[in-house]
């Protein structure tokens, strides 16, 4: 036990390690060839983000901001997207060696147990005992919102950052180290938090502020002492990050106004429109994501009008309970009442706006403050459900210094040996039904038997931009994890992105990149009938504005498809297999 006592750096982040391959076990099985069950579109493009991060690693060069290697000729601005560009990059040798899939998979693990570890090591230096830490940090990294955000959201799983950007700030804020020192900290991993997902980094900053307002509302004396040295360690920050970030925000934001952000909250989800905010039922019916469910529960939560990555607000009724009860019980204590009023606040605003349906399952309009919000520059391109992520982590400090002080000052259970046994096993058993359940798994898909052969015949350049049938974009993602996987074509006509500045919902999942023509290719490939063709002059505007070097099409001949394609470009170049090519002149 002194070992084990003294080792706890050690055993508690293994421990957690040991949790992401629970959560992961049945993807190890066939790492390549496994996928997690819940979000098909997004898991094919984190592939398509992973493979370009490790094509430029190879050729010794940064992955580029933007690329025609998607979207040709017009490209895509890739800080508008999620590219994950650092993890990726990171993850370089996994993915040459491997492929794009076993290093997704490896990803969710590092994220889970990185984002217990981080926890667990900021509530440690905060003077949390081993044990409240080590369930804390399990809260934060293995929290339902962290869970359900890895059915597809990469970037969002990678949550070891905000902890140690909060850490940071309020060691500045409290004056608890070097104002320089921890601002050039807090410079680094703002700019490292950038390059992994600037949603995450702007949920981090509005809970900071939050949880700023409520210590300076709780200490209006202190405020004025903390300024001087808050504005140096504030101002060294912003320097530092501004040097390693600057041109990434450059090419971000020049040319764009806040108004054409293109990650709108509102869109067409199973045909209603919905902000993405959390209805309140999700506050307490769990999904199939945690273990303890039932089959009544899991298909109330299937039936959530919100995509499943973002069924993000569940704690549980015991976690609910117990979180209010510490609260106030523990109202007197700064740490405690500053935690959970930011978690009350954050889970707030994570409701959204008013749903945009008459008679949805959500609180009216004026009782929701994200209305306020939703408008505003860099804001209008949230996802406000989100939050959740921030609120689950000061859910986490609650729970781990009121425990602490329910084992060290007997309160409410006594100061025997026996109180501090019921205050840890109230705290066990209300974490229990936040426990997360093994990932379902879905084929992660091959490429078409003859896809790689094609293109050695074709003879292609890296430049030359493919046009693939089916059509890439959201409906079709299927293509980008084929050249992910075989990293063929090296420039691709369309594909899954988002298109900043695109008018209407054209600026989501490669909608941008849809023609008449390409839409009636997809049409054709999925066997529809009765669609009618596109007139010979669009048909022809629209090949004049791809300017495809070549043709690649997962079809035979006799196909609605092929013919088709056969009317337009005459006999294919090569056919192998079920897979049709032709190489056209420019």
């Amino acid at each position: 036990m002194a070992w084990v006592s003294s080792h706890w750096y050690v055993i508690v982040p293994a421990l957690y390690v040991l949790g992401g391959l629970f959560v992961t076990s049945r993807l190890w099985v066939n790492p390549a060839g496994r996928r997690q069950l819940g979000d098909v579109q997004d898991v094919d493009q984190a592939t398509w983000f992973m493979r370009y991060a490790a094509t430029a690693i190879r050729h010794f060069r940064l992955p580029a901001l933007t690329t025609t290697a998607m979207n040709a000729p017009h490209g895509v601005n890739l800080m508008w997207n999620t590219p994950i560009l650092l993890p990726g990059s990171v993850m370089t040798p996994v993915t040459l060696l491997f492929g794009p899939q076993v290093s997704l998979t490896a990803l969710l693990v590092v994220g889970f147990a990185g984002s217990a570890a981080s926890m667990f090591y900021v509530l440690r230096r905060w003077q949390s005992s081993v044990l409240a830490a080590a369930l804390g940090g399990l809260l934060y990294g293995f929290s339902p919102a962290l869970v359900n955000s890895g059915l597809g959201h990469y970037s969002l799983v990678l949550a070891m950052i905000p902890p140690l950007l909060i850490d940071r700030l309020l060691r500045i804020v409290t004056g608890r180290g070097s104002a320089v020192r921890d601002g050039i900290w807090l410079g680094l991993l703002a700019a490292a938090q950038l390059f992994i997902s600037e949603e995450a980094l702007v949920d981090t900053a509005l809970a900071a502020v939050i949880l700023l307002a409520v210590l300076a509302i709780s200490r209006p004396r202190v405020v004025g002492q903390r300024v001087r040295s808050t504005a140096i360690g504030l101002g060294t920050a912003a320097g530092v990050a501004l040097v390693l970030c600057a041109r990434a925000l450059w090419v971000q934001f020049h040319g764009f106004s806040g108004s054409r952000a293109p990650a709108t909250v509102v869109l067409d989800y199973k045909h209603r429109l919905t902000n993405l905010g959390s209805l309140p039922y999700a506050f307490v019916t769990p999904s199939n994501t945690v273990l303890v469910h039932t089959a009544s529960s899991a298909q109330s939560a299937a039936s959530y009008s919100q995509p499943n990555p973002e069924y993000l607000a569940y704690l549980g009724v015991p976690l609910i309970i117990l979180l209010v009860v510490a609260v106030i019980y523990f109202w007197r204590n700064l740490v405690i009442r500053a935690a959970g009023v930011t978690c009350l606040l954050l889970e707030w605003l994570g409701l959204g706006a008013k749903q945009l349906v008459p008679h949805a399952d959500s609180l009216p309009g004026y009782l929701l403050p994200w209305q306020v919000l939703q408008h505003l520059p860099v804001l209008s391109a949230m996802v406000p459900d989100r939050l959740c992520i921030l609120a689950d982590a000061a859910a986490a400090v609650v729970l781990a210094f009121s425990l602490d002080l329910a084992r060290r000052e007997g309160r409410p259970f006594g100061r025997s040996q026996l109180g501090g046994m019921i205050a840890t096993g109230v705290a066990v058993l209300a974490l229990v039904p936040v426990i997360p359940a093994q990932y379902h798994y879905f084929g992660a898909g091959h490429p078409p038997t003859g896809w790689r052969a094609t293109f050695a015949a074709l003879h292609l350049e890296k430049s030359d931009p493919v046009l693939i049938a089916p059509f890439p974009w959201e409906g079709a993602t299927q293509v980008m994890r084929w050249q992910a996987v075989t990293g063929e074509p090296a420039t691709m006509i369309g594909g899954d992105f988002i298109a900043a500045g695109a008018p209407g919902n054209q600026n989501r999942a490669g909608r941008a990149g849809l023609t008449p023509t390409t839409t009636y290719m997809d049409d054709l490939y999925l066997g529809e009938t009765g669609v009618a063709a596109p007139s010979p002059a669009q048909i022809h505007a629209d090949l004049a504005a791809m300017k495809p070097a070549a043709v690649v099409a997962d079809t035979s001949p006799g196909t609605p498809l092929g013919r088709f394609l056969i009317r337009l470009f005459g006999p294919p170049t090569t056919q192998i297999h079920a897979v049709l090519g032709w190489r056209l002149s420019r």
